[in-house]
């Protein structure tokens, strides 16, 4: 067994070293197999900085790691220390969580919680003391380009931390107040005083127009506490009339993009001077840091005009650092499959790329659930949809679990709570399957390799990979393992690891699994068979691929190209084609096969 493992991370190394040929940076970001974590919760490295450099109780520090809210521990020291077991994972890039400083604690009393996810951001220029220094940044970036490992930073445009307060409702719950209701040339509604006169509306994105938006008074009466007075960093952010002060989004309408997310202070992206001060603050990421793409959280709530101007200052930025491939996706949340919405935001955002919700979608209703397999038709039939057409669809980042909408095999559990554990694994091998052969640039997220299954989404989907000291993460009952999470969970012996990287090495080697033209194959209205061929972009070399989505051994008929004479296994048995166009395929519940032409 040990030795047949060292064979396949041998193997792994040698595929990952193919890849990298020529040097990291001329890989192209379909080339890539993107690994996803929240740095708190992937190993600690160094005890000292648990607390952030903060004296007093969780409330002051933020670390509890009891406390599933709360910091545990996590950070770059740690993170550089598993370098090797992300390699050998099969990963080429590391998508990182957000490592800027954040406020530690938010919330109001009793329903507090921490910044460990990174996402309430006071300081945009640092690095969070949880996680370490900016110097410890650079010698990640540097350990990981070193092994020919990409990384991408998880970057937030739409909002601050929770600092900015309103008169009128101090416990932070604000009800959105529209621009009819509350213009902008009205004090706190149409009744009130006459307030910045001659502002145009957030329509007019100039200069000249925002200069005259002087107080910002019109729908709430926006404050900054005198103890937060300067918490930002940089200092422009401090000042309340570079946000919309709207009060908390309903996720419709205007609310969408003018609207508090859940109390956060929403920038207002309109402006001009924010545009700017965005592109220098990421600008300088890039440019200090050499990091090799952007992850854009809550992409949807930003106004398009500001990523058709911060798209291309950053590739420009990239370019100008020798960073070619520089890879931008951007978060479009959607629960369904809806790539009309994903797509969207390429051709009207223009941005360059989208993280794959849709793909998401179809596989928990598929494989975690009792939809026919003509869900994948619905979704991959949209390519053409994307700006720059099905080429677009080769390098969205697709997955199947993530830290804020849970983990997949949860999604198993809670579909088919008597299904044994061995079908659970089962169902999420096939589903990792899919990720890594069908169109698309696959994202682990960390924890999936090891079985976890959460208890749910947020914080219940945000388990530590080191010993965990939180009580509703020990109770869970894992994936493949007896293991549980009261220990440190990098076992590369773990079923699911060597399944996912057996895919990572397999997709290294071929060209057809990362660039290749995909065509549906076989399809239908109930769970069973899913067949799709990808095509080598230079030889036009094809490979079969087969999934079983039902729980019952099937035999069907795949139609081929009628040049494929002889078919070869990469994975699963391949028999020989019938007839010219015809190959014979036999799969057992939950199944895959994976044939390339000889």
């Amino acid at each position: 067994m040990r030795y047949a493992l060292l064979t396949l991370l041998l193997g792994i190394f040698v595929a990952h070293d193919s890849l990298a040929a020529g040097g990291f940076r001329d890989r192209l970001p379909e080339d890539e197999i993107i690994y996803f974590m929240l740095p708190d919760r992937f190993e600690n490295g160094d005890p000292k900085n648990d607390r952030g450099g903060l004296k007093g109780d969780r409330l002051e520090t933020g670390f509890d790691p009891a406390h599933k809210g709360f910091y545990h521990g996590g950070d770059l020291a740690g993170l550089i220390r598993r370098l090797d077991y992300i390699q050998a994972l099969g990963a080429t890039a590391i998508w990182l969580g957000p490592i800027y400083k954040n406020k530690p604690v938010q919330g109001a009393p009793g329903q507090e919680s921490a910044g460990y996810h990174g996402y309430w951001i006071t300081d945009f220029t640092r690095v969070d003391p949880h996680f370490g220094t900016n110097a410890e940044m650079r010698t990640f970036v540097d350990a990981a380009h070193t092994r020919g490992l990409k990384v991408y930073l998880d970057i937030i445009t739409n909002h601050t931390a929770d600092v900015i307060a309103y008169r009128e409702c101090p416990a932070r719950s604000c009800v959105f107040r529209s621009a009819a209701d509350f213009p902008y040339s009205r004090r706190g509604g149409l009744g009130g005083e006459s307030i910045n006169e001659g502002f145009l509306g957030e329509s007019v994105q100039t200069a000249e127009n925002f200069a005259r938006l002087k107080r910002a008074d019109y729908a709430y009466s926006p404050f900054v506490p005198e103890a937060e007075f300067n918490a930002k960093t940089p200092a422009w952010l401090n000042d309340p009339i570079w946000y919309h002060n709207r009060g908390n989004t309903t996720f419709e309408g205007e609310s969408i993009t003018f609207g508090d997310f859940a109390g956060l202070d929403d920038l207002m992206t309109e402006n001009p001077r924010v545009v700017d001060g965005f592109i220098e603050i990421y600008g300088r990421w890039i440019d200090d840091m050499g990091v090799d793409g952007f992850r854009i959280d809550t992409a949807k709530h930003v106004n398009p005009e500001f990523w058709q101007r911060f798209t291309p200052a950053m590739l420009s930025r990239a370019h100008l650092r020798g960073i070619p491939n520089f890879h931008i996706f951007g978060e479009v949340f959607t629960e369904q499959i809806d790539p009309a919405l994903l797509a969207r935001a390429t051709r009207v955002d223009q941005l360059p790329s989208v993280i794959d919700f849709a793909f998401r979608a179809a596989a928990l209703a598929t494989v975690a659930g009792d939809k026919g397999t003509q869900e994948w038709v619905r979704l991959f039939s949209a390519d053409d949809l994307y700006e720059g057409g099905k080429a677009s669809g080769l390098r969205l980042p697709t997955f199947i679990s993530n830290h804020d909408n849970g983990r997949f095999a949860h999604f198993v559990r809670k579909s088919y709570p008597a299904a044994s554990d061995d079908e659970v694994l089962k169902r999420t091998t096939l589903a990792h399957a899919m990720l890594f052969t069908l169109r698309g640039v696959p994202v682990i997220y960390s924890g999936d390799e090891q079985g976890f299954a959460g208890d749910g989404n947020d914080q219940d989907a945000r388990e530590d990979m080191f010993p965990s000291l939180v009580a509703s993460y020990n109770d869970n009952r894992l994936v493949g393992t007896s293991a549980t999470m009261a220990r440190s969970n990098f076992d590369m012996s773990h079923p699911l690891f060597r399944s996912i990287a057996q895919l990572a090495k397999l997709r290294a080697e071929q060209p057809a699994l990362r660039r290749g033209e995909q065509r549906l194959r076989n399809f239908g209205d109930k769970p069973g068979l899913f067949a799709v061929s990808r095509f080598d972009p230079g030889s036009g070399r094809e490979i079969v691929i087969a999934f079983n989505t039902s729980n019952a051994r099937l035999e069907a008929n795949v139609e081929i190209d009628p040049h494929t004479a002889a078919l070869k296994s990469l994975h699963g048995n391949c028999a020989k084609p019938w007839a010219p166009g015809s190959v014979r395929v036999e799969l057992d519940a939950f199944g895959y096969v994976i044939c390339a032409a000889e």
